[in-house]
């Protein structure tokens, strides 16, 4: 196998390493082991590199490459790169950080490579190589400048709402949609407007209190995240999720302080950034005495878990983010292990058919895949339907359809497609990015198709509520 595959390594490593438009603005660089490669700060572990044998199993589930149709956006592609700049055969530069950028980090080539190469290990390490070395042109720092200063923070993005939630009354967003102009003009703004949802005076709001007590016994106290998207765009999914748990048992625990996750500058290489929020974030919960720490957003959930990895080098955080780590849950996780323990009512007077949308930072990231099935599997009447290609991204990936506008609304297209080929009459969907893009796609085909997470359908079956769908 390695040997089939050895013209396509050394074609890798000759191309970048004349990649004609670096070399002509450099010059001076007349040989390889001139080039600029990673610097000395945890580049990509030559030995996790050595373990992928070449196969391209991971080809098939890599959406990028799907879209794209190119050896170089693939996993194994980008681990020949990252292996050819490690050996100084090519360089760390603009064309080859397009390559790397073009990852969603969905993890679906984890889930699938035989050799169990850690690629998730090794773009975590690459992303903040190109941060640190490689020059961006002025219209991406301007764009990663307001995201990262912007999502992460979610009093500053409140405050950001209000201009837009104007915006919105006065009827200019329907004016600017229906020009179509704006994604031409400027594309990444024009991604940004385009997954923007209803503002509502709830987004403006924190009404949850910080101590919740759980309805009759108390079986657990637990801490819960809000995150930064979910409590401003899909407060009733927080609300619904503190129902679900106290009719179940459980007193809930939401600490003030409590910021962003750090998932956003974590996955694009915002490094310190990202140990900050992290940090700060295990600080809101030291002094909880909680049994679990819950959070219902996937993408959140994901990098929560790896606190112990993202701080393993820090000397006064690296112990306390392994024991905050171990602590967190996935609520449909959680629940699926302590069980429900209040009966269930039908969502509507016949069957209710709903296909389950599996969220990557669920399903690759975290391997939960059955429990949220599992319990909506609970619920009378509830029959669940799969769609073709279950595991392929939605295209989201965080603020990757912010900065990747083209591949993110294609993989949009095609996931809208296959959900709304199951024929089923709602979609239950775990993670804020994902349902945005989702309903971003499912208005672009005119279809008006109920989403719900599925702490909301639990909630409303808990409460003998009924839902149009």
């Amino acid at each position: 196998m390695q040997t089939s595959e050895q013209p396509l390594e050394k074609t890798t490593a000759k191309i970048l390493a004349k990649d004609s438009n670096f070399l002509s603005q450099n010059p001076h660089l007349n040989s390889t082991e001139e080039l600029p490669g990673f610097d000395s700060k945890n580049p990509p572990d030559p030995n996790l590199i050595n373990t992928c044998v070449h196969c391209g199993f991971c080809l098939a589930t890599c959406p990028s490459y799907r879209v794209i149709g190119k050896e170089m956006d693939s996993p194994r592609g980008r681990i020949y790169l990252m292996d050819a700049i490690n050996n100084s055969e090519a360089p760390l530069s603009e064309t080859s950080a397009q390559h790397f950028d073009t990852c969603l980090g969905c993890l679906a080539c984890v889930s699938t490579c035989p050799s169990g190469v850690q690629y998730d290990q090794l773009i975590s390490a690459t992303r903040p190589q190109v941060e640190r070395n490689i020059s961006r042109n002025l219209g991406d720092r301007l764009i990663r400048f307001l995201i990262f200063n912007l999502f992460p923070y979610p009093n500053r993005l409140r405050l950001f709402l209000v201009p837009l939630f104007v915006y919105q009354k006065l009827g200019v967003q329907t004016l600017v949609r229906s020009t179509g102009l704006l994604p031409k003009i400027f594309p990444r703004l024009g991604a940004m407007e385009s997954i923007l949802p209803q503002i509502t005076v709830e987004s403006f709001q924190d009404n949850l209190p910080t101590i919740i007590p759980a309805k009759g016994e108390k079986r657990y106290r637990v801490g819960m995240i809000l995150g930064c998207v979910q409590r401003l765009f899909f407060s009733s999914v927080n609300e619904a999720t503190v129902r679900v748990l106290t009719a179940n048992g459980c007193e809930v625990i939401i600490p003030k302080s409590q910021g962003c996750c750090a998932a956003l500058p974590e996955h694009q290489g915002q490094t310190n950034q990202a140990h900050t929020l992290a940090k700060q974030m295990i600080d809101s919960f030291e002094e909880t005495g909680v049994d679990a720490i819950i959070i219902n957003a996937a993408g959140c959930g994901h990098t929560l878990k790896e606190y112990g990895h993202i701080l393993q080098d820090d000397p006064e955080y690296a112990e306390k983010a392994q024991a905050f780590s171990a602590k967190v849950k996935d609520v449909q996780e959680f629940l699926a292990e302590v069980g429900l323990t209040v009966p269930l009512s039908p969502l509507t007077d016949g069957e209710l058919t709903l296909v389950y949308q599996d969220a990557c930072h669920l399903l690759h990231g975290q391997k939960i895949s059955q429990q949220p099935r599992q319990l909506l599997q609970q619920i009378p009447g509830v029959k669940l339907r799969e769609p073709v290609d279950a595991a392929l991204c939605c295209g989201s990936a965080g603020v990757y359809n912010l900065l990747q506008p083209e591949v993110a609304d294609e993989l949009g297209q095609q996931k809208a497609e296959n959900l709304l080929n199951t024929g089923a009459k709602l979609i239950a969907s775990a993670n804020p990015g994902c349902s945005l893009q989702i309903l971003k796609h499912l208005k672009l085909k005119g279809e008006s198709i109920a989403l719900k997470h599925p702490m909301e359908l639990l909630d409303c079956s808990i409460r003998g509520e009924k839902i149009n769908a």
